[in-house]
């Protein structure tokens, strides 16, 4: 490992660091108005959602590195502590980018992004009527964290009127994870996608009592196929296929491969495919 000490580092090398590992980030597309009325559209990769009760969400519009100013949307925050926060997604990628433009104070970005205000429920700031997500927010504090250029401002938000477009809705009448299309920030340049074969799911640990790697029988904890993300994924089941179950899994498939190597490749396999009984019966057959 190559060691960092942030003290000893340049800042444009810990900035291209951190962005690049702390990632992918979602990106929060804010609007704000001034004392004025003027408004301000800008999307921040600092984001993410702290709380439910109340529901609160934190941005971070840092100072600029080159001259330790502040940005417009803090600026404004501080003269009208109110947000709506766009959630970004594939469609708009260009124009947000295209908001991100440093324009002279007062400058309408939605006019220069090509998006279309309509005005909020609770808030002054208007939402973009193209994202499927907007969050109106008011401002509950803002903590600001150093004092140079790249120093961090905390935005606590909480979410007061919630705007969701029908066409990522499932069944449920709630989000359907699989027609959203997110984007997040990476490092640099780099921004990834959030749908399609990106996706995946993990079930979570506190709806049930996985066995542990300690419950792992000895063949299959000390593999030499398996990796550590193999072995956590079979560890967490409750219990082991029954002596019935494998007997007739056996029964059933009788050309598993014999050596062990090549039947933890297959199981492998089965567990890549999301297929965890399965990968289970081939080990213990």
């Amino acid at each position: 490992m190559k060691p960092f000490d942030p003290a000893d580092t340049p800042l444009r090398d810990i900035d291209a660091l951190l962005k690049a590992a702390v990632a992918p980030r979602p990106i929060a597309f804010a609007s704000t108005v001034d004392a004025a009325g003027r408004v301000n559209l800008s999307p921040f990769s600092y984001f993410n959602l702290f709380g439910i009760n109340p529901p609160v969400v934190v941005f971070s519009p840092n100072n600029r590195v080159r001259d330790n100013t502040p940005k417009h949307t803090l600026d404004n925050l501080r003269e009208v502590p109110e947000t709506v926060i766009h959630l970004l997604d594939y469609r708009l990628v260009q124009q947000a980018s295209l908001a991100s433009t440093e324009y002279p104070k007062g400058v309408n970005e939605f006019v220069k992004a090509g998006l279309t205000p309509v005005p909020a429920e609770r808030v002054r700031p208007p939402r973009a009527a193209e994202c499927a997500v907007a969050m109106e927010c008011r401002v509950r504090d803002v903590v600001s964290v150093g004092k140079g250029g790249g120093a961090a401002n905390l935005v606590i938000c909480e979410v007061v009127f919630l705007h969701v477009s029908e066409e990522i809705l499932g069944e449920n009448g709630l989000i359907d994870q699989r027609k959203t299309d997110w984007v997040a920030r990476l490092g640099g340049d780099w921004y990834c996608r959030a749908s399609g074969e990106a996706l995946f799911q993990v079930p979570r640990p506190n709806q049930k009592l996985g066995i542990g790697f300690d419950g792992l029988p000895d063949a299959v904890r000390t593999s030499n196929v398996l990796t550590g993300n193999d072995l956590a994924h079979l560890a967490n089941v409750e219990t082991l296929p029954d002596a019935e179950a494998v007997r007739a899994f056996a029964e059933k498939n009788g050309n598993l491969p014999p050596e062990s190597t090549a039947r933890h490749r297959l199981a492998q396999q089965h567990l890549a495919e999301g297929r965890l009984e399965e990968a289970w019966l081939v080990l213990l057959s």
